[in-house]
């Protein structure tokens, strides 16, 4: 089974405002409101590719958690989430003409009783599931959580992939991720550098997986990607041709694609054929990548 953590969802309120003011009134052109943060989006997307899983996490109880567990459950998204009492769910607002710009909350307060819950809960993971541990951490939980939940598993034969920046990332690489996917500036910002091409990645690269990731895919919007697998090969693409629609979600859904291409085929050139496409197709799209924008993309590259 393949489960995803995520430890701060949010109520993400997208909207386009035309000719955005500072200091002024604005009005939105379109707007709505959907279940967010990174684990849900690849929890998503692996639902839209086929990929049966399961969301954890934490959700508070007030009416943003409740309006989160509703919006996921219409979905259809299998979940078994830890609640939480103190604080609340965020509401993040994003404005979606102005790529990038977003307003994100902080999210509620962990209390140690609460993040054990989510351990018992993980506790029950067995050989060969993956865990997928996704996006940043609420008040009350330390940037050692994910390394804390590897160490806690790494006897079980778990797979684990990490998309996270910073201590959050640092302190998981000594249990040796199956997969990390940074982009190319949380990568840069490990080592004091900045990454802007594909080839200047590649050094950068290696030297996350001499301190323990096994796969290091790196994503670089329009720049496309860059794989460095276990076995020594890199692979570099292009990013395919679209229109970019709206970047929110994109690398989430590469997640999404990679771990279901690899488990189709068990082969890194195709899951990272597949997580280029699924990235592209959610930023080609209103929504989150569906199977067959991701599948017409594939048969592009």
């Amino acid at each position: 089974m393949i489960y995803t953590m995520t430890c701060n969802p949010s109520l993400d309120y997208i909207v386009t405002v035309d000719g955005f003011q500072l200091g002024k009134t604005n009005r939105t052109q379109t707007e709505k409101m959907v279940a967010g943060g990174k684990g849900i989006n690849v929890s998503m997307v692996l639902q839209n590719l086929g990929i049966a899983n399961i969301a954890l996490g934490f959700v508070t109880d007030d009416f943003t958690g409740m309006e989160f567990l509703r919006q996921i459950q219409t979905l259809k998204v299998k979940n078994d989430f830890v609640s939480v009492a103190n604080g609340t769910t965020r509401i993040n607002m994003k404005l979606k003409n102005i790529d990038g710009t977003e307003i994100n909350g902080k999210g509620p307060i962990v209390t140690k009783e609460e993040q054990e819950l989510l351990f018992v809960k993980l506790d029950l993971l067995q050989q060969d599931d993956i865990l997928i541990l996704s996006g940043s951490i609420p008040n009350g939980i330390s940037d050692v959580f994910y390394g804390e939940i590897m160490k806690r598993l790494q006897d079980k034969g778990v797979l684990f992939v990490v998309d996270a920046t910073k201590k959050l990332l640092e302190y998981a690489l000594p249990y040796q991720p199956f997969l990390i996917k940074p982009n190319n500036h949380e990568l840069g910002e490990l080592f004091g550098v900045e990454l802007t091409t594909r080839k200047s990645v590649v050094p950068y690269a290696k030297k996350i997986q001499d301190l323990g990731a096994r796969n290091v895919l790196v994503s670089m919007a329009g720049e496309g990607a860059v794989f460095l697998a276990e076995t020594g090969e890199v692979f570099q693409m292009e990013a395919p041709k679209g229109t970019l629609v709206y970047g929110g979600g994109a690398g989430d859904s590469m997640v999404a694609g990679f771990v279901t291409g690899w488990l189709q085929e068990k082969d890194y050139f195709h899951g990272f054929k597949m997580g280029v496409s699924a990235g592209s197709a959610t930023a080609f799209s209103e929504g989150l990548a569906t199977k067959e924008v991701v599948e017409a993309i594939y048969r592009t590259i």
